[in-house]
């Protein structure tokens, strides 16, 4: 229309952004570090709301492992559906975009009954692969064609790329070769990344750090660019608490049949990057198993041949077992004993570490992307382990909040106010420095936010001090690609 003013069109223009704001399905993503509460709550708001839970932790999506994965156990759900809990092959590897994909027409179907989505789950690049339209440093499989296309050389010499890479080790040192930005953005043990980088350069003759320092990397963890309208609820509590939390819960999971589950799917020189064996509870255990199988086998060679009947095989299997837990409860000092308590003690500690990488995390989007979390303290009720506690802190505000999310309260609505184009790229080159902690035993720290929580931590800083003191304080040193 010629008589249009350009007023008249941006009033327009708003007008549609916002209906489409409003168009877009909601769901409810309850997030947090492992032992905070999550599926807890998920499970007591279904008293409030028509719920519907999808899992998202990428453990208890296989089947197997119940008690070490801490699934929810059918008689604790009451009654609340529950979706991907159990449900995958425990030998496949199921990506990001595998969970993307599988939840995506899960979410319509619970929306088309009129039930709340909600997604629970400590694995935060699985909400992030579903929430957001862009999938950022998973498989070659997983990044959208249109990215790589733009690139020059893509498609150049990739088969005779890929043989020469599918043909070699997979090493840390072959990708920092290659890419060695790539390679400083990831641990050299994360053979799992390793392979992944190198099989999308292989396969399309670019240098991942270009593919993931492009568009999609500018686009991801853009709140406006979010897939669903989304309401995140963030369970939290105090390190300390859920620390002694953790060790507990290691301890009872032992008593709950957590060795019989190691020992079932137990296999010398297990693949421990694929599936459910990368579980934390598998690999501790099999310095332990080597030895102790091995032990067993020697002592029973005469009772078991190849003709055991499947019944006395069963019968063998049921003492072995019973024999672990009499080697841990045993009061003599043995060696099977004392590997079995350290690999005891490495569970704990490992599940320890874990909690502090998704606090981090969580931080980070909340910091760096504006996802707009709203924290749930749990620290008093996991330390008094009341349920009027959990009812007035935890559940009591998170309907609240629920509430007026799903009345539409734009307090609650994720902001669409995105940093400019040059905070962006800011932060996307931050994501990719690499800074080494010279006091702390040259330990790399990846993007400026994780560098400035390590130098506030307390660790650091008591060494920094002790440095000092003896007058041999050497300087951090900061390394960027």
């Amino acid at each position: 229309m010629e008589g249009t003013t350009e007023k008249q069109r941006n009033r327009r223009a708003t007008t549609h952004e916002e209906e489409e704001e409003e168009e877009k399905p909601k769901v409810v993503v309850i997030m947090g570090p492992t032992g905070s509460g999550k599926s807890k709550l998920a499970i007591d708001l279904a008293s409030h709301f028509p719920v519907e839970v999808i899992n998202a932790d990428s453990m208890q999506v296989y089947d197997g492992l119940d008690v070490l994965t801490n699934k929810v156990p059918l008689h604790e759900q009451n009654g609340v559906p529950h979706h991907l809990l159990g449900t995958v092959s425990p030998n496949v590897e199921f990506t990001a975009k595998d969970f993307r994909d599988s939840a995506i027409p899960l979410i319509d179907d619970i929306l088309s009954r009129n039930c709340v989505p909600v997604i629970v789950g400590g694995t935060n690049y699985y909400i992030q692969a579903l929430v957001s339209p862009f999938l950022l440093d998973d498989t070659v499989e997983d990044m959208d064609e249109r990215f790589l296309g733009d690139h020059p050389g893509a498609g150049q010499q990739q088969t005779e790329l890929a043989s020469e890479v599918d043909n070699s080790s997979y090493s840390y040192e072959d990708l920092k070769v290659i890419d060695p930005i790539a390679a400083n953005r990831i641990h050299p043990n994360n053979h799992r990344k390793i392979n992944q980088y190198l099989s999308m350069y292989a396969h399309h003759g670019v240098r991942p750090s270009k593919i993931l320092q492009g568009k999609a990397a500018k686009n991801w963890g853009r709140v406006d660019n979010f897939r669903y309208n989304c309401c995140f609820l963030c369970m939290d509590a105090s390190l300390p608490v859920l620390d002694r939390f953790v060790d507990q819960r290691v301890d009872s999971m032992i008593d709950a049949g957590l060795l019989d589950e190691v020992y079932e799917i137990y296999t010398r020189n297990a693949d421990y990057t694929r599936g459910v064996r990368q579980a934390i509870g598998v690999r501790e255990f099999e310095s332990f198993l080597n030895l102790y199988i091995t032990e067993a086998s020697d002592e029973g060679n005469h009772l078991i041949d190849g003709s055991m009947s499947f019944k006395l095989v069963d019968l063998a299997d049921k003492m072995l077992k019973e024999n672990m837990r009499l080697i841990l409860n045993s009061l003599t000092d043995t060696q099977p004993k004392a590997v079995l308590k350290e690999a005891i003690e490495k569970v704990k500690l490992n599940t320890r570490r874990l909690v502090r990488r998704q606090k981090r995390r969580i931080n980070r989007l909340d910091m760096l992307f504006g996802w707009n979390m709203h924290s749930l303290d749990a620290t008093e009720s996991i330390l008094c382990q009341s349920d009027d506690t959990w009812y007035a802190e935890v559940v009591g505000p998170a309907v609240e909040l629920v509430k007026s999310f799903l009345n539409q309260d734009p307090t609650l609505v994720p902001d669409s106010v995105t940093p400019n184009s040059t905070e962006m790229n800011m932060i996307q080159r931050d994501l990719w420095t690499q800074y080494t902690c010279k006091a702390c035993g040259d330990k790399i720290l990846r993007g400026a936010h994780e560098w400035e929580q390590h130098k506030q931590g307390r660790g650091h800083r008591k060494r920094i001090s002790r440095l000092k003191k003896s007058r041999e304080y050497l300087s951090v040193e900061q390394h960027s690609s």
